[in-house]
């Protein structure tokens, strides 16, 4: 492990308080101001309930580690790290872990900051920027090809997708890991955009323009604009963000947010001599005992996946999740402004959307969310089944992290682990639900 890459402390001294994080190989520095939570009203004996459940977790072998982090009113009063980041390597607070989709709300990001620069605007169709994708065709069930089957027709899309349709995941677009619209599903699988054997969720092996000449061979699964229905929209949208900008999408985020953010550990791969530090899963899932089959971060991609590629650590996650949190700015680098943010976690699905499984299912297995520009946004105190506040937005990821900013508490949770798998809703609803009892005030 090579001890020069960096350090994690907390240091206080002279009434001031803070976390340092510091890594010889950029050659500077990022704080973060750090308190106790009784100072922003959390109990420090209801949050050992939180290091207490995922102890447990982890000695009953069905989570490998974890790390975990909570800013309340702009202080970090929560920093935990439990298990092992890969077997015989205790966890530290400064791993590394695969973002999976938590990669989805920094493209979210990039476009918005397109946006206000007029650069491209919601409403402009995608093959403005990607002509391939101008005149798809949807794959459409009708009546029955044979008992139980259903038989799929191709019909020309209504309208076209628009970049608001590719930020919602309204576009047609849908992940040929989960649909069951089989044209789409084999079109996918011929195109590369998913393994038939089980590898998951892995576009990464095809240049950007290879991606959208294939994408425009195969036909959507909704007409756009009417159903919400997860998939690789932003995997689409990063394209539509290179085209705008002219640049590799790793290399939009490293100028226009990882460095004015300091987040020094967020990337597209990891560097040889930072690979020590990358989180591992178990080689088995602990329910199923099929192997876990991450993505490879250690090679460079043949294109930088938006909605799946990213690697990062919960501090940087969390430095993301305080420039939302403060309106789109932090340390005195504004990355977006207040409006835009505000945009963003909005709910963009309304009532007219058709919403067959709702982003609160994919998330947590609950009802009670919508989404918006990148994000699951909460609607209501009440019908969710875990506890939380309207206005709250949140997302997580295939590998197992996940995240929620809650504006009205001020609070911003971070939670990292590579444990792939069912138990993903689970874990988020346990360390949802244990960050919010805490709150005492």
């Amino acid at each position: 492990m090579d001890s020069t890459r960096k350090s994690a402390m907390i240091r206080s001294g002279s009434g001031v308080t803070f976390a340092l994080l510091w890594w010889a190989t950029w050659g500077w520095a990022a704080e973060v101001p750090v308190g106790r939570p009784e100072e922003v009203g959390l109990s420090s004996d209801r949050l050992a309930r939180l290091t207490q459940g995922f102890q447990q977790e982890i000695d009953a072998r069905r989570l490998p580690g974890v790390v975990m982090m909570i800013s309340r009113r702009g202080r970090l009063v929560y920093t935990q790290s439990l298990g092992q980041m890969s077997v015989g390597e205790p966890m530290r607070v400064d791993a590394i872990f695969r973002q999976y989709s938590m990669t989805k709300p920094w493209t979210s990001v990039a476009a918005m900051q397109l946006m206000e620069e007029a650069r491209l605007q919601l409403t402009d169709p995608v093959s403005k920027y990607l002509p391939a994708l101008k005149a798809m065709q949807v794959s459409t069930a009708e009546g029955e090809a044979s008992p139980g089957k259903p038989n799929y027709i191709l019909k020309p899309a209504v309208r076209e997708m628009t970049v608001q349709d590719l930020l919602r995941h309204t576009a047609g677009l849908v992940y040929g890991e989960l649909t069951a619209n089989g044209p789409v599903r084999d079109g996918y699988a011929d195109a590369g955009f998913f393994a038939r054997d089980g590898g998951s969720y892995d576009m990464r092996g095809m240049t950007p323009a290879q991606q959208i000449e294939r994408l425009g061979g195969v036909p959507l699964a909704r007409q756009p604009g009417s159903t919400f229905e997860y998939g690789i929209a932003t995997d689409i949208l990063g394209r539509v963000v290179e085209a705008v900008s002219g640049l590799r999408l790793g290399d939009f985020l490293a100028e226009r947010l990882f460095r004015p953010l300091d987040m020094k550990d967020s990337a597209f791969m990891v560097p040889a001599r930072d690979l020590a530090w990358v989180a591992q899963p178990f080689d088995q899932g602990p329910a199923t005992g099929t192997p876990n089959r991450l993505i490879d971060v250690s090679i460079e991609p043949g294109n930088d996946s938006g909605g799946a590629g990213g690697v990062s650590t919960a501090m940087d996650y969390l430095r993301f999740g305080l420039m939302l949190l403060n309106g789109g700015t932090l340390d005195g680098a504004r990355v977006l402004s207040r409006t835009s943010v505000e945009l963003m976690t909005a709910d963009h699905l309304g009532t007219g959307m058709q919403v067959p499984v709702t982003p609160g299912e994919l998330l947590f297995g609950v009802q009670g969310y919508s989404f918006g520009l990148g994000f699951a946004v909460r609607q209501h105190t009440g019908i969710g089944q875990v506890a939380g506040s309207p206005g709250e937005f949140m997302w997580a990821g295939f590998g197992g992290t996940f995240f929620f900013v809650d504006p009205r508490e001020q609070l911003v949770a971070i939670y990292m682990s590579q444990a792939p798998g069912k138990s993903r809703q689970y874990y988020r609803r346990m360390f949802k639900q244990l960050v919010m009892q805490a709150i005492v005030d």
